[in-house]
C-alpha cells in the first residue's frame, strides 16, 4: 500500500474514495478508517465559509497523546479544505476506533515542523511525492492535541 501512494492513478483513485471513505466511517462510528490500513481517524472540523460540520478521514500518525496529520490534498496545487478549516477555527474532533475526542489542532512550524514531518513520511512515504507535485504550495503539518 506504501508503494502505491507515489502513483499518480493511486491519487486519483484515492481522492474518489474519501467520499466512500467517509461513509463506512459514519456507519462503523469510527471503527473503521481508511479500511484501517493506515492508522486514520475522522477529523471533524466546521466549515470555514459555511460553518457546517465537515468530516473527513485522514491518515492521523500517532504523537504521544496527540496526532499529526498533513495537508497533503495527494499533492494537488490547492490546500485541502479541512486545513483551511483548521486555520481558520482550530477547535475539532476526531474518531479513532469510534471514541470521539475534542481537539485544538497547532500548524507546525520549524524544528517541530520538521519532526513531525518525519513522523509522517515513515508512516506514509509518498508524503514526499506530494510534495514535489504541490508545485511549491507549502503542506500544512498540524498536530491535535486533545483538549480537556
Amino acid at each position: 500500500m506504501r508503494r502505491l501512494g507515489h502513483h499518480r492513478w493511486f491519487a486519483r483513485v484515492g481522492r474518489g474514495l474519501v467520499a466512500a471513505d467517509r461513509l463506512v466511517a459514519r456507519l462503523t462510528r469510527g471503527r473503521v478508517v481508511a479500511l484501517n490500513l493506515v492508522p486514520s481517524l475522522l477529523l471533524h472540523t466546521t466549515g470555514r465559509r459555511t460553518g457546517r460540520p465537515r468530516d473527513t478521514p485522514l491518515l492521523g500518525v500517532p504523537d504521544g497523546d496527540g496526532y499529526v496529520v498533513i495537508g497533503s490534498n495527494w499533492g494537488e496545487p490547492r490546500q485541502p479544505a479541512w486545513a483551511l478549516n483548521l486555520l481558520a477555527d482550530p477547535r475539532a474532533a476526531v474518531t479513532r476506533g469510534g471514541r470521539t475526542v475534542p481537539v485544538r489542532a497547532r500548524l507546525l512550524t520549524g524544528a517541530e515542523r520538521e519532526r513531525a514531518w518525519r513522523l509522517a513520511v515513515r508512516e506514509w512515504p509518498a508524503y514526499e511525492t506530494y510534495a514535489r507535485r504541490a508545485r511549491g504550495r507549502p503542506l500544512h503539518v498540524f498536530r491535535l492535541e486533545p483538549v480537556d
